[in-house]
């Protein structure tokens, strides 16, 4: 019920329907509390936390999944084969805890969060959660030193955390309606505001567009891994899957008709679909109660499901992005350490 409400408001955001209209007050609402948080930190009654080390923040203004945590793989990817040392920090949506601690390539999914645990797995950079990002990032630099440049997990809405490089993302269908939540999709107004003291500045936003890129904006190209693997280890071509005719694909991510859709464009036959909730955490269920079928699932599903159905299958998606964008993202960041070394502050 939970999941199909939420597709129900994702369909409505794209249109200006009638229902829609009373929620505008508290869109509005939201906005002045915007406002004011923005103005705390421009008029220096909040502080802004400007570390010693790059900040890359991936994020977006649309609520709903728009592909943060793949941008953020490659983009990890990308820095550490330019030999940069790299951390990641993240709130570690949906978990069980409120410390802040790093995230080990074997925690417990419900201490440190599915997409954090999945980061941590896919990239081999050091990543920490926790209720704070400034703290968590602190924690961070206190632990591996050497680390020069910090990537985000989301936190665009984030002012007290300095970032010298913001990556937007967009997914396919835009703006939707236009609105703020809850009358529509938008987390903060769009195009968005400068504020000097965040490092939030319209010159250097770079925004990544799900399909054909627009002027100025860099294309991201997304597809199945090949291959999908089981709990023990054991892995399959996932073209060798094409002739079972019991699979049932599981998600519990923000758009999973995608994931359903990608698995049918690689040749896949799927007797049955489960949407979930995004982050869901498969309480109170068993094996039995996903039927006799053959499962698939999200690899940021996996952690979870993985310790009631061991043989599910993750299938893992892969994200590349145009070599324009790498090169943006190089000159940001030597624009950015350019600026530390020149600065009396400069470290």
């Amino acid at each position: 019920m939970r999941n199909l409400a939420t597709q129900l408001l994702l369909r409505a955001w794209q249109g200006r329907s009638l229902w829609v209209w009373p929620l505008l007050p508290v869109a509005w609402l939201y906005q002045l509390i915007l406002q004011f948080r923005r103005a705390l930190f421009a008029f220096a009654w909040r502080r802004v936390e400007r570390p010693a080390v790059c900040v890359i923040v991936v994020g977006n203004v649309v609520a709903g999944g728009a592909g943060k945590t793949p941008t953020v793989l490659s983009v990890v990817a990308h820095l550490r084969a330019q030999g940069w040392s790299v951390g990641i920090i993240s709130k570690g949506y949906g978990r069980s805890e409120s410390t802040t601690k790093e995230v080990l390539i074997d925690a417990p999914v419900q201490t440190v969060g599915d997409e954090a645990l999945l980061l941590r797995q896919r990239s081999g950079a050091p990543v920490f959660v926790g209720p704070s990002r400034e703290g968590s990032l602190k924690a961070l630099l206190g632990a591996y030193p050497q680390t020069r440049i910090v990537v985000c997990d989301d936190g665009l809405q984030d002012f007290g955390l300095y970032r010298d490089v913001e990556i937007c993302m967009m997914p396919e269908d835009g703006l939707g309606n236009g609105f703020l939540l809850p009358a529509g999709p938008l987390r903060e107004p769009w195009p968005r505001q400068p504020l000097a003291c965040s490092g939030i500045n319209d010159a250097h936003l770079l925004i990544l567009s799900s399909g054909t890129a627009l002027p100025g904006q860099f294309a991201t190209r997304r597809r199945l891994g090949p291959v999908a693997r089981q709990a023990d280890g054991s892995s399959c071509k996932l073209s060798s899957l094409q002739s079972d005719p019991t699979l049932k694909a599981v998600a519990g991510i923000a758009r999973p008709a995608q994931f359903f859709t990608m698995l049918q464009q690689a040749g896949l036959t799927l007797a049955a679909q489960e949407a979930l909730p995004d982050h869901a955490d498969f309480a109170g269920r068993d094996r039995a109660s996903f039927g006799a079928f053959t499962l698939l699932c999200t690899e940021k599903d996996a952690a979870k499901l993985w310790a009631i159905a061991p043989e599910a299958w993750a299938v893992p998606l892969e994200q590349s992005l145009d070599e324009s964008f790498y090169a943006a993202l190089d000159t940001r960041i030597a624009v950015a350490w350019a600026g530390r070394l020149s600065s009396p502050h400069g470290h």
